[in-house]
């Protein structure tokens, strides 16, 4: 069977499903250098990078190698988008909503109240999601591939209580994404927008009042928990942060198509294991936060209310004047509303009952 045509019938699904790497044979040894905007010690989602790297190194026969490199050895953490696009590096491991400020569009892959890994997933590979994100990172000179998932986070850690939403008046919280900030804003915060490996620092100066950056696991390996007691519940700030592969174009177009197939399985195979990685660490790293001190708290509802209300009224803000956000976020919110019945009765359903048992 001709290579091609077995790529054809069997997809990258096909690939995967069978646990086997093509055999690719005589190509030329090609480099490439991956920036990432995590710093190293999240091996959650910095290791995603590197699996990705060595599966594409496994499934070439080594003949395609791809260097990763942390937030400043090469690029700054907030550097690596026009880095990408302008071909300094060919790839980059990052948040798309930290670039929201370029344009709103980049922060679809994650937004307040917005849909879940799950849901999220299944609007990139069956609803066009991911087809309408390219079309619109096409404008950047780049090629997306979905790589990494926390899964909804935990809303951050205060120093104070909050009891309500006139604790949050002047309150200096960093957050990711400007659609978040944005949000927040609303409700009275100042946002920061600080890289994640200078948040602990900023914390414990008393520059920053608070901080959200994902789940347990990841921030407990950055040691909020020793200066902020109060960790609050749910991250509805972010329902579906999503990581991806950002690649140059010209880079990736000038790939031969087996390695084009090979940058797309891996990415794929990085993607489950990230998420996997995160439900597998964050239930006993919440255990031993609170066997630490950590106070668990729940947003109070008039809070969560409020950032409801504030976002819905954005984005149709900026509906109405960015017709690139409309056109994806039109069909990421119809989608995200069949979603919600279906997991309302099937997902919410069973969870209810399971877990009131535990």
């Amino acid at each position: 069977m001709k290579r091609r045509s077995f790529l054809g019938q069997t997809g990258i699904a096909g690939i995967l499903a069978a646990g086997a790497a093509p055999a690719v044979v005589a190509q030329s040894s090609i480099r490439w250098r991956l920036a990432h905007s995590f710093p190293r010690s999240l091996e959650t989602v910095f290791g995603g990078a590197e699996l990705f790297a060595e599966r594409v190194g496994e499934m070439s026969g080594g003949q395609f190698t791809i260097s990763v490199h942390g937030p400043g050895e090469l690029v700054p953490p907030f550097g690596v988008l026009d880095a990408a696009q302008d071909g300094t590096v060919e790839c980059t491991h990052t948040a798309s909503n930290f670039f929201a400020g370029k344009d709103e569009t980049f922060a679809l892959n994650g937004i307040p109240f917005g849909m879940t890994y799950r849901q999220l997933n299944a609007w990139q590979y069956e609803g066009g999601g991911l087809d309408l994100m390219r079309e619109f990172y096409a404008d950047y000179n780049i090629i997306s591939f979905p790589m990494g998932n926390t899964g909804v986070q935990m809303g951050g850690w205060y120093r104070d209580e909050i009891n309500g939403l006139d604790d949050l008046k002047g309150l200096k919280l960093r957050v990711s994404g400007l659609i978040s900030g944005q949000v927040y804003e609303q409700l009275g915060v100042v946002p920061q927008s600080i890289p994640g490996g200078e948040i602990y620092q900023s914390l414990e100066k008393g520059t920053i009042d608070a901080v959200e950056l994902s789940g347990p696991y990841d921030d407990e390996k950055l040691g909020f928990y020793k200066v902020a007691k109060n960790y609050y519940f749910p991250g509805w700030h972010d329902g579906s942060p999503q990581v991806d592969l950002f690649v140059n174009r010209d880079a990736y177009e000038a790939l031969p198509a087996e390695y084009q197939a090979i940058v797309a399985a891996a990415a794929m195979q990085a993607h489950v294991a990230v998420m996997s990685r995160y439900d597998g660490l964050n239930p006993p790293a919440l255990r031993r936060l609170v066997a630490e001190g950590t106070q668990l708290h729940r947003f109070p509802r008039e809070i969560v209310e409020a950032g409801y209300t504030a976002a819905m009224d954005l984005y149709a803000d900026i509906s109405a004047r960015n017709p690139r956000w409309k056109k994806v976020y039109d069909s990421y919110a119809a989608f995200q509303k069949d979603q919600n019945l279906w997991f309302g009765i099937a997902e919410a359903g069973y969870n209810g009952f399971v877990q009131s048992k535990n």
